[in-house]
């Protein structure tokens, strides 16, 4: 996962729900955004490792064949297991450098941010390939963390000015409200219910007409 263009990447985060006609879903997101969804995010929750392996086996083939690169959320052990391409972590969840040193150097380890610089520096200075700032808007996916304040478009525009590391903005991002993030800079903007509460195809290309528009 790296940022390949001067244009924000869609970065997509799945429902807590991915059985059922889920793959079919993702395919249906990932043909529609020919080639601006470049990250999935694989976060399912209260299930063990034995099904999530399961639930993760057609997802992560699907990605692959669009070029797209499989993230497991939290766990640095799934991530093994599987060969995902990376692993995003939050505050709670490891260290980036023992997630490297599990996941050899060629995967992708991002790390949620809040709202914080100190974080996010704490997380490049710990070879973190990406940081993320959220949420920005309200959002029943992501929690508000330790860091309860909510970040302003500047905190990005603040990053890329200063690091070379890819930042991705999260939290209740949609086709209508994602112009300030695009403006300030941000390499990817993670969404979730905005794409996975309706026709996704429809929602991946709204994004991509908003962004390219920006």
């Amino acid at each position: 996962m790296s940022d390949t263009n001067e244009r924000t990447q869609l970065y997509l985060i799945s429902p807590l729900q991915v059985d059922g006609d889920f793959p079919q879903r993702l395919e249906r997101a990932l043909a529609a955004g020919q080639g601006s969804v470049t990250a999935f995010q694989f976060r399912v929750k209260s299930v063990d490792q034995h099904e999530a392996v399961r639930l993760a086996a057609p997802l992560q083939a699907i990605c692959a064949s669009y070029d797209c690169a499989f993230i497991v959320n939290d766990s640095v052990s799934l991530a093994k297991r599987i060969k995902a391409d990376g692993v995003h972590l939050g505050q709670d969840d490891g260290d980036p450098k023992e997630a490297r040193e599990a996941l050899g150097r060629d995967a992708q380890i991002g790390v949620t941010c809040h709202a914080s610089k100190h974080l996010a520096m704490e997380a490049g200075e710990a070879g973190a390939d990406y940081v993320a700032f959220g949420a920005f808007y309200p959002s029943s996916t992501k929690d508000k963390g330790a860091d309860a304040k909510r970040p302003e478009p500047d905190l990005i525009a603040w990053w890329v000015r200063l690091f070379e590391i890819p930042v991705v903005a999260i939290g209740g991002i949609t086709p209508e409200n994602c112009t300030p993030l695009v403006n300030a800079g941000a390499d990817f903007l993670a969404v979730s219910g905005a794409v996975w509460n309706g026709d996704e195809a429809e929602a991946v290309k709204a994004f991509t007409k908003a962004v390219i528009a920006d």
